[in-house]
Parts: C-alpha cells; sequence; structure tokens
C-alpha cells in the first residue's frame, strides 16, 4: 500500500513537471518580422556583417528550430537573402531587456502584396501562403516564449496611387488579426516607413503616418536618410540596420507607454 502511495505521488509530481516543462518561457521575448523583401533582407552581407551576433538573441529556421540569429534571416529567396532590419533590432532589444533572451520569428516574403497576406491567399511567385504559413510558424513559436511585438515593412508592391488609398484600411485588419493570434489586443506593432528614394512610395508613407492615431499601441520607425542598394528599391545593409534599430527605439517607446 505503501509504495503505491509513492508510486502514485511520483506519477503525480513527473506530471507536474512535464507540464511546466512545457509551458512558455516568460523570459524569451519573441517578436514577429513580417512584410515584403526589405523586411526579409536583401543588403549584402559583407565581412564585417557575415559574423555579427548576439548569444542571447536567437531565430526560428526554416524548420521550426531555434538557433542563434545571423544573417541572413529569412529563406523566402534564398538566392537573394542578405541583411535586413531584423538582426540589428533584436540585438538593441536584448541590450534593452539584459535578463531575457530574444527570438525572432522570420515571416516576410519578397514581393508580396498586402493582398497576399490574407487567410488563404497564395504567391505564385515563391509558391507559399504566406499568411498560412506565418501562423504555424508563430503558433509553433509560442510553445517556447511570450510574442512581444511585431514589426512590419511592406507596402512596396501597394504603392500605387489606387492601391494606397486602401491600404491603411488593410493594414488595420492585419493588425487585429496577428494580435488575435498573439492573444493580446494590445501588441505593439511597429511599421517602417518605405525608402524615401521614390517617389511613389510616399504614398505609403502618407497612410502609414496615420497609423497611431487610429489604431493604439502602434508606431512608425522613420526611413529618413536611408539609401538603396542602386535598384531604387532595396535598402544597403548599413540602411537596413539603421532601420532595424529605429524599429527597436520604436517598440520600446510603446512598451514603455503600456507600463504606465
Amino acid at each position: 500500500m505503501i509504495n503505491k502511495f509513492y508510486a502514485l505521488t511520483a506519477l503525480f509530481f513527473s506530471l507536474i513537471a512535464s507540464v511546466f516543462a512545457q509551458a512558455p518561457d516568460p523570459n524569451f521575448h519573441l517578436y514577429i518580422l513580417i512584410g515584403q523583401s526589405n523586411m526579409a533582407g536583401r543588403g549584402p552581407i559583407t565581412d564585417e556583417l557575415k559574423n555579427e551576433s548576439n548569444d542571447r538573441v536567437l531565430m526560428l529556421t526554416k524548420d521550426l528550430k531555434w538557433v542563434l540569429a545571423k544573417h541572413p534571416l529569412h529563406f523566402d529567396k534564398p538566392k537573394v537573402a542578405g541583411v535586413g532590419p531584423g538582426l540589428a533590432f533584436g540585438i538593441q532589444m536584448a541590450e534593452a531587456y539584459p535578463k531575457a533572451k530574444i527570438g525572432l520569428i522570420p515571416c516576410a516574403v519578397g514581393g508580396t502584396p498586402i493582398e497576399h497576406w490574407l487567410p488563404g491567399a497564395y504567391d505564385k511567385a515563391t509558391d507559399t501562403h504566406p499568411w498560412d504559413d506565418a501562423v504555424i510558424r508563430i503558433t509553433g513559436a509560442m510553445k517556447s516564449g511570450v510574442i512581444k511585438g511585431v514589426i512590419w515593412h511592406q507596402g512596396e508592391s501597394n504603392s500605387s496611387p489606387e492601391k494606397a488609398k486602401l491600404y491603411l484600411a488593410q493594414l488595420t485588419e492585419l493588425i487585429a488579426r496577428v494580435r488575435a493570434l498573439a492573444g493580446n489586443p494590445n501588441l505593439p506593432f511597429i511599421v517602417g516607413e518605405l525608402g524615401r528614394y521614390r517617389p511613389v512610395y510616399a504614398n505609403i508613407n502618407t497612410e502609414l503616418a496615420k497609423l497611431p492615431a487610429q489604431v493604439p499601441f502602434t508606431a512608425v520607425a522613420t526611413s529618413e536618410g536611408l539609401v538603396h542598394k542602386g535598384d531604387t528599391t532595396h535598402f544597403i545593409g548599413a540602411s537596413a540596420e539603421e532601420l532595424g534599430k529605429r524599429f527597436a527605439v520604436q517598440m520600446l517607446k510603446v512598451q514603455r507607454s503600456q507600463k504606465k
């Protein structure tokens, strides 16, 4: 009888330990990286940037494994993947939260208009379902840690005057969808301006500027002074890194405003 009691007690504590072992780590701060090619990263990976890393900044691989974050973070188009804003953003967040690990969830897909970020939407160029694939990655990551925010850079594909008029409503709906997925209606969501080197991109930047007044706990990271790599579309590596730092500044502002 006593042996049976000890056996049941051991089983009970084993089950409890199993439950806690599977619980997400509250000190593992997760950030969703979403959008199109400038979020995915197209800046050349120079020798200086090749080994950039921080021991507390991890990234989720294509097969849902956590590894040390290094350029390139994304795998949407392996032949052109390069430096984006994500790693610099993650390193800045790690410096701001010295007791936390930072987990980056790369979800961007180059060339995708915002319409391809709807449930069920298909992107033929990459043979992906951007939103549906992101859901799989985000829900998988949430088993390990806690979603703390989103950084978004997209809009080049929606920058015509006709499409830009629809953009703010589309983005607002997407933000609500991401927040519902993360289980946090106040999840910080930071958007990055498009490069100021192509006049048509101002159509999207004008709409982005309206976002903080319409959607709580959002902010805009400026692209002022950032330069392209010669194609008038993609940031050079240094500009992508600077944008990542600006994303972090805005993320921290929103997070701190929530603690007041």
